[in-house]
């Protein structure tokens, strides 16, 4: 049997030399932030070798495209580049202009 993870997205992803780590988070059923917003909460880390985390992107940005293409998603207007020095960084993507006011990485679950 293969385990399987549920999640509500990516939280943080962090460089650090040639290693990737992308932390995978729940919004909590329980907990709330100030904007009454169901909190993050840590659920498991994927730790990826450079090369392996540009070959998944590349995975997810196909499975993305054929998302789109079959009209289950619409692409939002692009965001500005991530652009991460050559030593150990966070990477967060650039804030995103939108008129609602909830994280576009929100399950339904909570709508």
């Amino acid at each position: 049997m293969h385990t399987e993870l549920y999640t509500d997205g990516i939280d943080e992803v962090t460089i650090g030399g040639s290693i990737v780590r992308v932390d995978l988070v729940s919004l909590s059923p329980t907990e709330r932030d100030a904007n009454n917003a169901p909190k993050k909460v840590f659920r498991q880390r994927l730790i990826f070798s450079a090369e392996s985390f540009a070959n998944s992107v590349e995975v997810m940005q196909n499975a993305l495209q054929g998302l789109v293409d079959a009209g289950v998603v619409q692409r939002s207007r692009p965001r500005a580049p991530m652009v991460a020095p050559q030593t150990s960084a966070r990477v967060e993507p650039a804030s995103s202009v939108s008129d609602n006011p909830r994280s576009p990485n929100v399950s339904t679950n909570f709508r």
